[in-house]
């Protein structure tokens, strides 16, 4: 039986939300391997013929480490935000799972950049996945401020730590922008992510 909150306020700790996130964190993060072992080597009768089917690899390598380089900053900014944040409401927890709906799509959205990168939707469908995911951070964030569920945070330290939040959005959305052209390489914008 599930027990129903009888008070629309009611909230609970955030150690188990935080829990659940971070392992879906890793399962995701452990999954991108896959779309590496998928790839085929083909024949190899030689050291040669090992290194062509090696340097064929570059472009799955690239989106599997791209994936995983954004899949590390997104789980140490909820790592950063869930310092902060000390309970969580049932719309927090949403927010939340939706955003892990996402994080788990990655593998997939991933494999589907390394496999159709010809096409269009190949190129866009990783970006758009990580800016949805990226977007719900940052929604998560200023729903846990304005839901009151940090209780020590300042004002000028919510506006910096949303600013900080809200430059990754940004940059996310750019690569979306600039994904049809040239793909998971839009990715590299993060770089400049302190700097906004």
């Amino acid at each position: 039986m599930i027990r129903r909150t009888r008070h629309p306020e009611a909230t609970v700790s955030a150690r188990r939300a935080e829990a659940y996130t971070d392992g879906v964190f890793a399962i995701a993060a452990t999954l991108l391997v896959l779309g590496l072992t998928s790839q085929s080597l083909g024949t190899v009768n030689s050291d040669a013929d090992l290194a062509a089917a090696i340097g064929a690899l570059l472009h799955p390598v690239f989106s599997f480490v791209i994936s995983f380089l954004i899949l590390c900053i997104m789980w140490m900014t909820h790592v950063r935000q869930f310092e902060w944040i000390v309970r969580i409401d049932q719309a927090g927890l949403w927010i939340n799972n939706i955003r892990l709906l996402l994080v788990v799509l990655v593998p997939f959205t991933s494999s589907l950049d390394t496999d159709y990168s010809e096409f269009l939707l190949g190129r866009v469908l990783l970006p758009v996945n990580f800016f949805l995911a990226i977007l719900l951070g940052w929604v998560q964030w200023a729903w846990a401020v304005r839901s009151g569920a940090i209780p020590d945070l300042s004002r000028e330290d919510a506006r910096r730590l949303g600013r900080a939040g809200l430059s990754a959005v940004l940059i996310s959305g750019v690569a979306v922008l600039l994904s049809p052209l040239v793909g998971s390489v839009a990715f590299a914008l993060f770089i400049f992510d302190g700097l906004l």
